[in-house]
């Protein structure tokens, strides 16, 4: 058993609590917390499983990694904190653990990412014998692997469409929704999340790595954005009212230009509420999907639809991003030390997990 550690108890931290314990390879062996009121609870707990599994959670971060544990799955976000976030999966990988983690972006794929993050990581790598995995939901295997296999199935492709199509309002994170994302935001307020260049950032890699595994050369990347507010005031279940004439929508693009044409293209459009941008395309039922469209022939349409934490669309997607990083940690732990992307690491069958109960 491979003694496994989960370091945050957020959104992405409860989905990797209950991934750990379900999987036969893993031992939970410590949770690590921020706040303090959360010292002390069960991990069970934490996770919203329905009985305790004997972990308590804690705050002393140096006793954890000092104990040596196999993994570390890295759920603490990356999002307004990256200099930290970067600052503690360099101690857990002096520490000689193999790290999951979907935060910071930019090492979704590190044959590109910046000397600044990289540097760091490659010097841990070598010091502590660890291996490094970074991935995601979208950005993740909603574009990447999950393209690039339904890809093969085509006897001619003109061009690869990722979409994330989504209601903001069941995303369990009121403070990116509305600062990052400009969600009930003046129109002219500037969204960090939807800054030029944020969009090619965020998901460049992934367009990046779909072009190398496809075997073309990328022309350049390009965006495109595109914004609606709301027509009149809505209030949510779980975040309140959001006001009208604020953003209520969004719509962007990163596309990979070949020879002169976006032929891979990462699409996202999300809402705050239904009634905005109804022109715009719409997940099956309304609340969110991830789909993948690849034109060309035949026309293949694939439509993924997850649900976790009472039935949450977010929380489901949530809970499959956990799955792809902690179903690779065996497979971490088997090959050599360093700085694996999603192109390395095959997705695997649920070995072992057929039938099994629930915690």
């Amino acid at each position: 058993m491979i003694s496994t550690v989960v370091w945050g108890t957020g959104n992405v931290g409860r989905a990797a609590i209950r991934a750990v314990e379900a999987h036969p390879a893993l031992d939970l062996a410590a949770v690590l917390v921020h706040n303090p009121d959360k010292v002390g609870r069960d991990a069970g707990e934490l996770a919203g499983l329905d009985g305790a599994l004997g972990v308590a959670a804690t705050d002393d971060i140096d006793a954890v990694l000092a104990a040596g544990p196999g993994a570390v799955v890295y759920a603490a976000s990356g999002d307004i904190r990256p200099d930290e976030a970067l600052a503690d999966i360099v101690r857990a990988l002096e520490a000689g653990a193999v790290v999951v983690t979907p935060a910071l972006y930019a090492l979704y794929d590190p044959t590109n990412a910046p000397a600044e993050l990289r540097d760091p990581v490659l010097a841990a790598i070598a010091a502590g014998g660890g291996s490094l995995f970074v991935s995601g939901v979208d950005p993740g295997w909603g574009n990447d692997v999950l393209p690039l296999l339904i890809s093969g199935l085509g006897t001619t492709v003109d061009a690869i469409r990722c979409q994330e199509i989504f209601d903001y309002s069941t995303y369990d994170q009121e403070d990116s929704v509305r600062n990052l994302v400009g969600m009930g935001q003046p129109m002219d307020y500037g969204a960090p999340m939807l800054w030029p260049d944020m969009p090619t950032m965020v998901w460049g890699g992934q367009i990046r790595l779909m072009a190398r595994a496809l075997g073309v050369e990328l022309d350049e990347i390009r965006e495109t954005m595109d914004r609606r507010a709301l027509e009149s005031t809505v209030r949510t279940s779980t975040m309140g009212e959001f006001a009208a004439g604020t953003q209520g929508a969004v719509r962007f693009e990163v596309q990979g230009i070949v020879e002169g044409e976006p032929r891979i293209v990462i699409e996202h459009v999300t809402r705050i509420h239904p009634s905005c941008a109804p022109d715009w395309p719409t997940p099956p039922d309304g609340a969110g999907a991830h789909r993948v469209v690849i034109e060309g022939r035949p026309r293949i349409e694939v439509t993924v639809e997850a649900t976790d934490e009472g039935e949450n669309r977010s929380a489901g997607g949530n809970a499959t991003a956990v799955g792809r990083l902690v179903g690779a940690i065996d497979w971490l732990v088997d090959a050599e030390p360093g700085l694996y992307d999603a192109l390395d690491i095959p997705l695997r069958p649920a070995v072992g997990k057929l039938g099994r109960k629930h915690a």
